[in-house]
């Protein structure tokens, strides 16, 4: 097992582990910089506007982000479904 995969593995179950939202956030805020939050929660939000529809450019106004950011969430979810 590559231990890329061996860390990320651990990471899940770690995440996993958490029984409350309080405890998944306590545990997110101490593995992750503010920034990396951040970006995180963008990137979940760019996600679910994108899935209803929503132009890019509003998603970027919106969440005060670069369009290149949303363009690359929208990348990912492409791969993500050629990925299935």
């Amino acid at each position: 097992m590559k231990a890329t995969v061996k860390y990320i593995s651990h990471l899940v179950n770690h995440l996993l582990a958490q029984k409350t939202a309080d405890e998944m956030e306590k545990a997110l805020r101490h593995l992750l910089t503010a920034n990396e939050l951040l970006d995180v929660a963008n990137r979940l939000q760019i996600f679910e506007m994108l899935e209803q529809g929503v132009p890019q450019r509003q998603i970027a106004e919106k969440l005060g982000v670069g369009i290149a950011t949303v363009t690359r969430g929208s990348n990912a979810m492409k791969s993500r479904r050629d990925d299935k």
